[in-house]
């Protein structure tokens, strides 16, 4: 996920924090209150930033939306535990012999919140409509890997589709439908558990703006309203069957523009939960005191970057780029700015995820010589920007990394704040920065493969940078090919060791999950996309 997948980084194994998830039995750290017992009809509200788009799974991978979009709809695979292993949810089963043709068949009787029951059409009409070039849907790179895309999809942005339905989505009935891949592709079975691969229902096609204005999805919970700038209400679905229902019964996702409002009203409880911290509560450990056992931790698979786009005239220059990475004193950061509540990156790879090596990234150790070295070599002139949106902690550390570049470079270095998170990620989307950019990234599902071919890849959904390394995209379709999975992981290796030498984007800092709930709840925990995990939450009774 834009992901603030979109989004907001995301982290890393590397944490000692226990996670609890609600599959594995629990929430967070402790819970003070066992009086009185829970409210399983009572209302939870959460911290959201503005989702960017209209709720539609197709066109959502950034937090603000994916918060709503995650609770109402159920896709055919979800994930559970610290290690996100997957389960088939709406799936009754998802079977290959080749891992180029899959056969999934769907659980009946399960409806979308019209009424209407889910088919396997909902799943194909939603896929084809995600990859077709007019609609022009953000998740659009996640359906390219089934045969037929490049005749909905065609490469050149000027070309007329040859039609608007891919020849590798074929239903066998209203409970079973086939995929066939352009060419063997083991994470398939995993992918699917992203939310561009939710199932629509036909009310959607029928009238997809008035669907914008009221989402009908398949999950556990239900579109109630949305307010811009203000908040998303969502109430549950007595009628979903899914293992991962809620114990609660009304969701107020509030749209602050401060997380430092929004803190204040955690701790006073007019807010139920948040899934980061402030930098003021950071601070000194400060969050500590004032938190005790309602202290949320977790394990996040996910990583912080700063992007460094090839279109910025000057910035397409490897030695700048080793110079500024190595100018970065990640650890210093890390420990003062952040307070120990990330750590610092050296690859691509979240640590958390099955193929991750440390080391990765030669240049993202602190080395004033050698970045002086660099950057006089590189003969670059000017001024250097780290752009962001500056709201949700997100402002400190990448001025104390400006700092750390100006002090060891010698360059002025200087932070541009965007107005909001929706700003700052239609400013990446239509290539409009004027420097780096921040560039996190949440695991949409635990796959070595999901931190590489949406970032990376020439035109993928995430590649802020623009970056396109012909040697990159073959190693990547290779990974891809690849039945084996242990084979694939060596090849996607190959893939990252190209892209650390070209250091496209600049890896940072993983943050290690640290959440607080408010003393209305008995329990909460995070995901591993550094969201509430929603079956996990319990509302005490008043």
């Amino acid at each position: 996920m834009r992901r603030s997948r979109r989004l907001w980084g995301s982290s890393a194994v590397v944490t000692t924090l226990a996670l609890v998830l609600a599959a594995c039995g629990g929430g967070s750290s402790g819970d003070s209150a066992g009086a009185g017992g829970t409210n399983p009809d009572g209302s939870v509200s959460i911290y959201g930033t503005e989702p960017e788009n209209s709720l539609v799974p197709t066109n959502t991978n950034e937090l603000g939306g994916t918060k709503a979009i995650q609770p109402m709809f159920a896709t055919l695979v979800g994930f559970k535990g610290a290690d996100a292993q997957p389960f088939n949810l709406m799936a009754d089963s998802i079977t290959t012999t080749d891992s180029k043709v899959y056969d999934i068949k769907i659980k009946q009787g399960w409806k979308f919140h019209d009424g209407t029951e889910v088919k396997a059409h909902n799943f194909i009409d939603a896929w084809n409509y995600g990859a077709y070039a007019p609609n022009g849907q953000l998740n659009t790179d996640f359906y390219s890997n089934i045969q037929g895309y490049k005749d909905v999809h065609p490469a050149d942005e000027n070309a007329k589709p040859a039609t608007d339905k891919m020849s590798g989505l074929v239903a066998k009935g209203d409970y079973e439908f086939q995929v066939t891949l352009d060419a063997p592709f083991s994470v398939f079975s995993i992918k699917v558990g992203y939310t561009a691969f939710a199932p629509l229902p036909d009310s959607f096609f029928k009238d997809p703006k008035g669907f914008a204005a009221h989402p009908i999805g398949n999950g556990p919970m239900k579109f109630v309203s949305r307010s811009p700038n203000q908040d998303i209400k969502l109430t549950r679905f007595d009628d979903y069957k899914g293992d991962d229902k809620v114990h609660f019964k009304d969701l107020d996702i509030k749209i602050y523009s401060s997380q430092e409002t929004a803190y204040q009203d955690l701790l006073s409880g007019r807010l139920d939960f948040m899934e980061a911290l402030p930098p003021s509560a950071v601070a000194g450990g400060k969050y500590k005191a004032d938190l005790g056992d309602r202290l949320v931790t977790g394990h996040l698979l996910g990583i912080s970057t700063i992007a460094v786009p090839y279109y910025v005239p000057g910035y397409n220059n490897l030695e700048l780029r080793k110079a500024i990475s190595m100018a970065i004193d990640r650890a210093q950061i890390t420990k003062t700015v952040m307070n120990d509540t990330y750590v610092p990156a050296d690859g691509y790879i979240s640590q958390g995820i099955p193929g991750a090596r440390a080391g990765v990234c030669q240049f993202c150790k602190y080395d004033p010589a050698a970045a002086k070295e660099a950057f006089a070599k590189s003969g670059f002139k000017g001024k250097l920007t780290i752009a962001s949106n500056a709201d949700g902690g997100r402002k400190e550390p990448l001025v104390a990394a400006c700092n750390s570049i100006k002090n060891t470079l010698g360059v002025e270095c200087d932070f541009v704040p965007a107005t909001d998170f929706g700003q700052w990620r239609s400013i990446v989307n239509g290539k409009k920065l004027t420097g780096m950019g921040r560039s996190d990234w949440s695991a949409d599902y635990p796959s070595i493969e999901d931190f590489l071919n949406p970032i990376y890849k020439t035109g993928g959904s995430s590649n802020d940078s623009d970056y396109s390394n012909p040697q990159v995209d073959a190693a990547l379709a290779q990974a891809d090919a690849t039945a084996d999975k242990d084979a694939a992981v060596k090849l996607y290796q190959q893939a990252e060791d190209l892209i650390a030498k070209d250091l496209p984007s600049i890896p940072v800092w993983d943050e290690k999950g640290v959440a607080a709930k408010s003393k209305n709840l008995k329990s909460a925990a995070l995901d591993f996309r550094r969201m509430p995990d929603y079956p996990s939450i319990e509302v005490l009774k008043k």
